[in-house]
């Protein structure tokens, strides 16, 4: 069968010949398992010296000039926002709680299960819809 070569950075054996030593020293594998010995031993302030000298990634660079655009463009004026709370708070006061529950009342609310469920009686209670007139709550509840 012939001499086999164990490669201690990769863990891996294979046939000991001229074509297969080179393909595997050449390889992905090896080389990223020899980087990773090799940098089991160096010092982290050397790591921390490559590591800023490196560019920064194009895409990263490319997301963070969008952004800069983006929350140029569409930063809300503080002011405005006050202003559309202030009439909504205003328009929301002006309404009785009964006529809000009328308002409620009025559109009918649909109930419909996601594709894919099973069939409303074979769900366990905690699916069901609820029933048409709301949930019964009991008036004096005494929560522990």
């Amino acid at each position: 069968m012939g001499k086999t070569y164990f490669c201690d950075y990769c863990g891996r054996s294979f046939q000991d010949n001229l074509h297969n030593r080179k393909k595997h020293l050449q390889g992905v594998q090896h080389q990223r398992a020899k980087k990773f010995w090799f940098d089991c031993f160096r010092d982290s302030a050397t790591i921390l010296a490559e590591e800023l000298a490196k560019k920064p990634c194009r895409k990263f660079l490319q997301s963070e000039e969008n952004k800069v655009e983006h929350d140029n463009r569409s930063t809300p004026d503080i002011n405005e926002w006050l202003l559309k709370r202030a009439k909504r708070k205003e328009s929301n006061s002006n309404i009785s709680g009964s006529e809000m529950a009328k308002e409620v009342d009025d559109e009918p609310v649909v109930y419909w299960l996601p594709p894919g469920y099973q069939a409303v009686h074979e769900l366990p209670p905690s699916l069901h819809p609820p029933p048409p007139g709301g949930w019964k709550t009991a008036v004096n509840v005494e929560w522990g």
